[in-house]
Parts: structure tokens; sequence; C-alpha cells
């Protein structure tokens, strides 16, 4: 039975490949908004009900695994010993889902070039990064030592916000040099800069 699931969950896998590459390869050719996931279900031979369990909307061809990312990054963070510092909790945190992506860095350089240059797809993005965010603070509260409240602590949240926008800036940075530059250097530069 284990394998049985192990060979489907692969399978699964290498048709949402297939798609992704059929889609980020119609983007390429005719843009974002002028492709449809008609187009997109005739190009990777499935039919569009097929395309549609597999993906939900055009925007979750590209942003589709942030879901099951923000979950990883709060269980990352989440599982760091009391030692580690909150700042160094997030990096460990960030670090994790950039090696869990499944992507090769070619791949994550085109799929973050289409997002930040896409309004449609930079504004998805930045709604599941709230999302992440709202996730992250009772781990970050805790970790702090803050009491819980039903208004989320300015301190946790002042916190999560200078990560994730230093993050934000890095990425930018990195996609605007191509790839070329070192995304966490960028990201120290900028979070030193922030914590002065």
């Amino acid at each position: 039975m284990e394998k049985s699931a192990t060979l489907w969950d692969r399978s699964r896998q290498a048709v949402v490949a297939e798609i992704v590459d059929t889609a980020l390869a119609l983007f390429a050719e005719q843009g974002y908004e002028a492709t449809t996931m008609a187009q997109v279900a005739t190009r990777a031979g499935v039919s569009q009900r097929s395309l549609f369990r597999y993906f939900g909307t055009k925007e979750d061809l590209v942003c589709g695994e942030q879901d099951a990312l923000g979950d990883l990054l709060v269980e990352t963070v989440a599982a760091q010993p009391p030692e580690v510092s909150t700042w160094d909790a997030l990096r460990a945190g960030f670090t994790t889902i950039l090696t869990a992506a499944h992507h090769s860095p070619q791949r994550v350089l085109e799929i973050s070039t289409l997002i930040f240059a896409t309004p449609s797809l930079r504004a998805r993005y930045s709604e599941k990064r709230l999302k992440w965010q709202r996730a992250l603070v009772p781990v970050i509260e805790q970790r702090m030592g803050i009491e819980p409240g039903e208004i989320p602590d300015p301190r946790a949240m002042g916190v999560i916000a200078t990560v994730f926008a230093c993050i934000d800036t890095a990425s930018e940075l990195w996609v605007r040099h191509g790839g070329k530059a070192d995304p966490f250097e960028l990201y120290e530069l900028a979070l030193a800069a922030v914590r002065g």
C-alpha cells in the first residue's frame, strides 16, 4: 500500500510539473494575461476539468504551492530550539522553504520574475504572504515570551513584518540581478540596515 501511494504521489508531481512547465512556456510566449486555462490544458494534453483539479485558478499555476510552503515555514520556525533567536528562527524557516519548493534555481527565477512583473500575480503573492505572517504571530509571540491576547502583539508583528520586507526586498533584487546575486546576502544586508 505504501509503495502505490508513493508511486501515485510521484506520478501526480510529474503531471503537476509538466503542466507548470507548459504554462510557463505559454506565459513566456504570449504573456500571462493573454494566456487562458483552456490553452494551458490543450498544450499540456489534459482536459480543462483535470487542469482545474490540479490548479483552481490561473494564479495557482504560478503561486499554487504557497499554502504548503507557508505551513512548512510556520512548522520550521516553531521547531527551532529555544536558544535560537527570533531572527534566526525566521531565517531558518525561509531557508527551509527555499529548498523545499522542488524547483531549480532557474525555475525559481522564472517564477519570481513572472510574479514581480505581473500585477495580478504580485497581488496574489502578497495576499498569501500576509496569511503566512498572521500564522506566524502566535509562534513568534511564544518565542519572544509574550502572552497571547485577542489582538496580536505589535512587537511580534513588527519582527515578522521586518523579516518579510527584507526577504521580499532580497527576492526582488535577486530577480533584477538575473539570479546572479546571493539572495541571503541581500537579505542580511537589508536586515542589518533595518536593525541598525
